[in-house]
C-alpha cells in the first residue's frame, strides 16, 4: 500500500472513530518550540504545576517518546455544547460540561489503533491526550489543522477553538500534510483585552500562573491570593473568557459526541445548590466529570472566593 493510501486509511478511520479533524506530520524534534518552552519554564509561568518541568526531552522530540516514530497524527474532537449554563450560576468551562474527555478520547484512540491495524497490518505507536508530555498544539499547526491564536489556543477558520486535541505517534511512514502557514488573528486583541487577570502576554505567551483556570483547578493551596479578588467574573471551574470573545468562535457548531452531553446539574444548579452540595453528592454526581479534578474542597474554596466580598 502506498503512502497516500495509508494516510487515507488513517484519516478515514479517524473520522469513523468520531474525531472531527485529522492531520499528519513527520516525527522530528521541535527545536523552536523547545526554546520557547524552556524560556516559559525559566520565567516560572507554570506556577505550581511542577509536572510541566518533567520529561522536557520527551516533550520536544516524539522519537524519544516513541522509539522508531515516523509520523505524528493530530486528532481533534469538538466539545462545543448546544446548551449553556443557568446565567445566575457559578461558571464552569464548557469542556467540563459532560464526561471526562480523557476517558472518552482514550477509548477512541484505542479503537482507532485497532481499526488501522486491521486495515494495514500491525502498527506500533502510542496515543496521548492532554496529560502526556506532548506539545499537541504545535503538532496541530505542523499538521495543517490551524494556527495558534494570541490566547495560546489552536484556532480553525471553519469551527473556532472549542476542540480537544489528541496525538497518535506511530512507527509508520505516511504522506504528510503541509503546515498551517498563516495567522488569521491579524490586529485583533479581543482575547488579550478581555482577560481579567492579564494572563495573556505578547507573542502568544500565556502566563499560566495568572490564568483563572490555573487558580480554580491546578492550584491546590487552601487559599487563592487576595490580589485576584474580584477578577474571576464568577468562574468557579476553568475559564472560557478568551475563547468566548474570539471572533472565530462564531463559527463553532454544537458537538455530536453524546459523551459530552452536559450534566443536568452543571446546566441547572443555582449558586445556593452549589453551596448546599455535600461531599457525598459531589462525588456521586461528578464521578465521571472533569470537575472532580478540583475536588470537593477546591470547588467549595472557589465558590467562596467568587461569592464573598
Amino acid at each position: 500500500m502506498n503512502l497516500h493510501k495509508k494516510s487515507n486509511v488513517f484519516k478515514q478511520s479517524a473520522k469513523e472513530a468520531g474525531f472531527s479533524y485529522c492531520g499528519i506530520a513527520r516525527a522530528a524534534p521541535l527545536a523552536e518550540d523547545a526554546h520557547r518552552l524552556e524560556k516559559w519554564l525559566l520565567k516560572g509561568m507554570h506556577g505550581t504545576m511542577k509536572y510541566m518541568e518533567n520529561y522536557f526531552d520527551l516533550r520536544v522530540d516524539p522519537t524519544k517518546l516513541v522509539p522508531g516514530a515516523k509520523s505524528v497524527i493530530t486528532l481533534m474532537l469538538n466539545y462545543y455544547p448546544a446548551d449553556n449554563q443557568n446565567n445566575n450560576a457559578p461558571k464552569i468551562s464548557k469542556y467540563a460540561y459532560g464526561k471526562d474527555y480523557h476517558d472518552v478520547i482514550r477509548k477512541k484512540l484505542n479503537e482507532l489503533i485497532r481499526a488501522i491495524s486491521l486495515k494495514i497490518g500491525d502498527i506500533h505507536g502510542r496515543g496521548f491526550v492532554d496529560s502526556a508530555p506532548v506539545l499537541e498544539r504545535s503538532w496541530a499547526v505542523k499538521s495543517g489543522l490551524g494556527w495558534i491564536g494570541k490566547n495560546g489556543n489552536l484556532l480553525t477558520k471553519n469551527a473556532g477553538s472549542f476542540f480537544f486535541i489528541a496525538t497518535l505517534i506511530v512507527d509508520v511512514e505516511l504522506e504528510y500534510d503541509d503546515p498551517f502557514a498563516k495567522d488569521f488573528c491579524g490586529t485583533c486583541t479581543k482575547c488579550v483585552d478581555a482577560c481579567p487577570t492579564d494572563a495573556i502576554l505578547e507573542d502568544k505567551i500565556i502566563d499560566g500562573s495568572k490564568c483563572i483556570s490555573y487558580f480554580t483547578i491546578e492550584l491546590k493551596d487552601a487559599l487563592i491570593p487576595e490580589t485576584m479578588k474580584g477578577k474571576f467574573n464568577d468562574w468557579m471551574f476553568g475559564c472560557d473568557i478568551c475563547q468566548d470573545v474570539c471572533p472565530w468562535n462564531r463559527f463553532s457548531k454544537p458537538t455530536t459526541e453524546l459523551s459530552f452531553t452536559p450534566l443536568p446539574e452543571i446546566l441547572n444548579f443555582t449558586t445556593q445548590q452549589w453551596e448546599e452540595l455535600t461531599e457525598e453528592s459531589f462525588k456521586k454526581i461528578f464521578q465521571n466529570s472533569p470537575v472532580k479534578r478540583a475536588k470537593f474542597n477546591g470547588i467549595k474554596r472557589n465558590l467562596k472566593f467568587i461569592t464573598t466580598d
